[in-house]
């Protein structure tokens, strides 16, 4: 396992159970999403279920899983009838099996026939990301942590990277604006050496800001070290390959006095993980966390109220 980071101006890794999410950004998602399935009027629901009429719905697990994004589905119902109640009997970030009941609504028959599938659709894609990532952080088994990336989908990203922190995981930056990252292209483009162009950037954006630096190759990873970098991505590396430059980029950084994590990306798959946590990396960023999910199995049981 790798030694911990040592003390720096750095913002904390952004770890543990996020803060829910607030009204206004689930609303920002939740009503156009709900105004694109309604249209001008829901015809099947008007037309075959009468005026007044009441229903319960019951939320149940078809598969095992981690759940994230209830008050996304329990807004979604609220919007469509304010006096609608809802019951949960579980938190975001808990685990479910196969056949547990963990939410209740009732309300307007018509109104939870609109809400229905925009609110699972939500609720089954947030809880297939919290459940991927909590298999992967098994995996990971404390080694090394496991972050997601900003390949997300389209205006989601606050509500899928809440998600990845529901299921153990950590975020990485959020967008172009908070974090430095020099990719490949960055490097390309630059037209200097990347010590220089670190050096330039960091006189630039300042102690506090973080700094990952991807590198290709050990002499770009060791550049990157040099260079004052933060965080040194270690891109396709095989494991073998990074088992190896591990301990001389540690080492290169203490002679350096520089505090340095050292985080592995790119192909790292279920079968690859046990590898790469153990590769000394302290951490694994996965872009299929969020941009290749399969949407956790959950069934919305509807039935009358008399």
């Amino acid at each position: 396992m790798s030694p911990p980071p040592k003390m720096s101006p750095l913002p904390a890794p952004r770890v543990g159970l996020p803060e829910p999410l607030v009204p206004e950004v689930i609303d920002a998602v939740l009503r156009p999403a709900l105004e694109e399935d309604r249209g001008p009027g829901d015809l099947s629901g008007t037309h075959a279920v009468p005026a007044g009429s009441r229903a319960r719905a019951r939320l149940v697990a078809k598969a095992a899983g981690r759940i994230a994004g209830l008050d996304v589905f329990a807004r979604a119902f609220t919007l469509c009838d304010p006096r609608a109640q809802v019951e949960l009997s579980v938190i975001d970030g808990a685990s479910v099996a196969p056949g547990d009941e963990f939410a209740r609504v009732e309300g307007d028959a018509r109104a939870l026939l609109v809400a229905e599938r925009t609110a699972l659709n939500f609720l089954q894609r947030l809880s297939g990301i919290a459940t991927r990532t909590a298999r992967l952080v098994e995996l990971a088994g404390g080694r090394a942590r496991i972050l997601d990336t900003r390949k997300t989908t389209p205006l989601l990203r606050k509500l899928e990277r809440y998600a990845v922190r529901c299921g153990g995981g950590e975020n990485h930056r959020f967008g172009l604006f908070d974090e430095v990252m020099l990719k490949e292209n960055h490097i390309d483009l630059a037209g200097k050496p990347l010590p220089d162009v670190l050096a330039e950037v960091r006189a630039r954006v300042g102690a506090e800001v973080r700094i990952t630096c991807e590198a290709r190759d050990e002499a770009e990873a060791e550049a990157a070290v040099r260079g004052g970098a933060d965080v040194v991505m270690l891109d396709n590396f095989t494991p073998e390959r990074m088992a190896a430059a591990v301990p001389r980029l540690r080492a290169l950084a203490d002679e350096l006095d520089h505090p340095l994590e050292l985080e592995a990306s790119g192909g790292i798959s279920e079968a690859t993980l046990d590898a790469v946590a153990s590769s000394g990396v302290d951490r694994i960023s996965v872009g299929g966390l969020t941009h290749s999910v399969q949407l956790l199995d959950l069934s919305l049981y509807l039935e009358p109220l008399t």
